[in-house]
């Protein structure tokens, strides 16, 4: 099936077996560094993160494992080592080295505490491919050894920036208000599928059906909800990640639909659409307008 003409997910490339992971983390180095694996690093082996408050301690290699959506969320302008949260705190924060420094992250501490736990998981999985030969379901190609020596994790993220227009004009407390019951009421529509679902149903878009189909077929259930949804605190936003072992293995042989998402190994690919509905909210008739953006991408562990 031609994937570059169905899919809603903007497709990439066939990986290329020299591919090198691209620069989301921005480090300091020599102009000859050739990135992390050099001893002179300015990345120290561990990072003191500081996410919103909640201070967690997280090695290099892990670091630059995550997903990379994840990374760009975190890191938007890439990884400033020692950034303080205040001038107040600069000057008792630098001193020391860099290992000894605490990097201010604003992001939420649980979704990572969610995205490091599905890691931990897959990385104990008892059906973690084991170094093999290649097998006659696999394509001789070394562009697929992945799916045969690591556990690839299909990771699926989705931010909801939602606009509200009530019936009338509100004061700005009471606005505010409203903004976050919307917001808590988006939260609660937690299944995975469910506004895609009704976006295909609206629309029939064959493609984005077959988007629901591959997903669910390489290890997502259709009813399935987010691993972590949460609203926040700054933005009428509603960010949420589901994170699945992918299967490549199994009566119904999944082999084919993981080479598929292999294409999406660190090139992680997005899709946006808009849904509106009226909803009833603090006894008014609310017009609420959602713009969702997926983001879909592969990680190895």
């Amino acid at each position: 099936m031609n994937m570059a003409s169905e899919s809603p997910i903007v497709q990439v490339p066939e990986p290329d077996s020299n591919n090198e992971q691209d620069d989301l983390i921005y480090q300091q180095q020599p102009a000859d560094d050739d990135g992390f694996d050099n001893p002179e690093d300015a990345i120290p082996q561990i990072l003191k993160l500081d996410l919103r408050g909640s201070r967690i301690d997280l090695d290099r290699d892990t670091l630059v494992n995550l997903p990379e959506s994840l990374l760009i969320a975190m890191f938007p302008n890439g990884l400033v080592l020692g950034r303080q949260e205040d001038e107040e705190n600069q000057s008792r924060d630098s001193v020391g080295g860099l290992e000894d420094q605490v990097t201010f992250v604003d992001f939420d501490p649980a979704c990572l505490d969610y995205v490091l736990k599905i890691y931990h998981y897959a990385a104990d999985s008892p059906n973690r491919p084991a170094t093999t030969a290649a097998t006659p379901e696999v394509p001789p190609s070394s562009v697929y050894y992945p799916l045969l020596s690591k556990q690839p994790i299909i990771v699926l993220r989705e931010e909801l920036e939602y606009y509200c227009i009530p019936p009338n004009t509100l004061a700005p407390a009471t606005m505010a208000s409203l903004k976050v019951a919307c917001g808590h009421a988006l939260k609660r529509q937690d299944q995975v599928f469910d506004a895609l679902q009704k976006n295909i149903s609206r629309e029939n878009n064959a493609a984005e059906q077959h988007l629901i189909d591959m997903l669910c077929d390489a290890g997502f259930r259709r009813d399935d909800h987010w691993g972590y949804r949460q609203l926040e605190p700054t933005r009428t936003c509603v960010v949420s990640m589901s994170l699945v072992l992918l299967q490549t293995t199994g009566p119904n042989n999944h082999m084919a639909t993981a080479q598929k998402l292999l294409l999406f190994w660190r090139k992680p690919a997005r899709k946006c659409w808009w849904d509106g509905n009226t909803v009833e909210l603090e006894g008014q008739s609310v017009r609420l307008w959602a713009r969702r953006t997926w983001t879909l991408e592969l990680a190895l562990v």
